[in-house]
């Protein structure tokens, strides 16, 4: 390394490590809406950068609507909250008094932070087995692409006793999914069956149980300057 580029690569450690104690309360994460890896820089970040994990979001504006598509893709979710609030400010400049309004109606109409156009980004832009981090509703889950299908490593505590479910697919913004095991079949077979996966990443995911160390979802909430 440069003496540059070692200086930023110690800088990037010491951000990290004042990071750490903040997993458990949350991360300063902010949205932007320019595409599925567009995010606010903040030294929250370079987790993800040190670690060598790519961070995505699936909230995009739908390019059909161009008229909200030219307001909202430009902004971060920070600014998209400060327009839809100012949207009742007495300001005499109709323009902006109308794009205030289309920020709101994009915020009440993506409230679940996953577009159509978001999910077809996501799959264009990911590679067939990557894995990676992908937020949405505050939280961080583990995301993987196997044969050309998005998956999610279920980790809700309500799957607590579901040994069979370890994946659930991400093909819909409706939130219907489908449950595959460790090797990636449907979760047809009882809680008692074992699994054999052939898929390296899959037998990594596999040792959950067993306590062995792996990748999982980290669950933070994001926290707003």
């Amino acid at each position: 390394l440069s003496e540059g580029e070692s200086l930023n690569y110690q800088q990037n450690i010491n951000d990290v490590i004042r990071v750490f104690p903040k997993l458990q309360t949350g991360l300063d994460v902010n949205v932007k809406f320019k595409s599925v890896r567009s995010f606010e820089f903040t030294g929250e970040l370079a987790v993800f950068d040190l670690c060598g994990v790519e961070l995505y979001h699936g909230w995009l504006p739908e390019p059909q609507d161009v008229e909200m598509h030219q307001v909202v893709s430009d902004l971060s979710y920070n600014q998209l909250v400060d327009k839809s609030l100012a949207q009742s400010d007495s300001s005499t400049d109709i323009v902006q008094v109308k794009n205030n309004i289309l920020c709101g109606d994009f915020l009440r109409q993506t409230a679940n932070q996953l577009t159509y156009h978001g999910l077809c980004r996501l799959n264009a832009t990911i590679t067939d087995q990557q894995l990676c981090v992908f937020f949405r509703n505050n939280h961080f889950s583990t995301l993987y692409k196997h044969r050309e299908r998005l998956l999610l490593l279920v980790t809700d505590m309500g799957f607590l006793n579901e040994f069979g479910h370890v994946w659930e697919t991400m093909e819909d913004v409706s939130g219907d999914a489908n449950f595959l095991g460790a090797s990636f079949e449907p979760t047809h077979q009882s809680h008692n069956d074992t699994f054999h996966p052939s898929d390296p990443i899959a037998a990594e995911i596999a040792q959950l149980d067993s306590g062995q160390p792996t990748i999982s979802e980290i669950s933070i909430t994001t926290t707003r300057r």
